[in-house]
């Protein structure tokens, strides 16, 4: 049986549960060079546009108030970013897309518009076995199914804080105690001591 096994799988199959501890530290580093040149392509100036693109780049007082509360990372448009690559390198970044789609089925205002965006959002993320399904109870999941029909601006609204309080309490505080957090807010303060010299 196991030769059949070999015949079939391909060289670039890797399995956590088949790889030796030298192998996962590799494929960890791999993923920690991937965060650092996203948020290198983030941070990176040009001198010439130093003190213009200041003003939209954390600070060191921003980045300590990331640390303050998930609603004042997601109200920094840096912070946001990088608490998405965050839970991308960690495989839950459906969680903020999901938050971030209620967040615009919000602002509608067409019933047409809102009854079509209602059902993607369902499509892509409530419905059982969803491209990006998030981890809510059957409860939530059935209220929401049966609101379709007639969505409102707050069809999502438990959905939506159920998601919220998940990463308040679970991502939120392994993103601000991760490495990420840490060069980040070391970034930050080289651009101000850079600013102020």
């Amino acid at each position: 049986m196991r030769e059949n096994l070999a015949s079939v799988s391909s060289p670039n199959m890797a399995f956590t549960d088949c790889m030796k501890p030298t192998e996962l530290a590799a494929d960890k580093e791999i993923k920690r060079k991937n965060w650092r040149n996203r948020i290198r392509l983030l941070l990176k100036t040009n001198s010439t546009q130093r003190v213009k693109n200041r003003l939209c780049r954390p600070s060191v007082d921003d980045v300590n108030q990331w640390a303050q509360s998930l609603d004042k990372l997601l109200s920094h448009k840096y912070g946001k970013i990088a608490f998405c690559i965050f839970l991308r390198s960690e495989f839950c970044d459906e969680n903020i897309e999901f938050w971030s789609a209620c967040e615009e089925f919000k602002k509608i205002k067409s019933r047409k518009e809102m009854a079509s965006k209602a059902n993607r959002i369902y499509e892509e993320f409530i419905k059982s076995e969803a491209p990006k399904e998030v981890n809510l109870d059957f409860h939530t999941k059935n209220a929401i199914a049966q609101s379709l029909h007639k969505p409102t601006a707050t069809s999502f609204l438990v959905a939506q804080r159920k998601i919220y309080n998940l990463m308040e309490n679970n991502s939120y505080p392994r993103f601000i105690s991760s490495d990420l957090y840490k060069e980040l807010y070391a970034a930050a303060e080289r651009e101000d001591m850079d600013v102020k010299s």
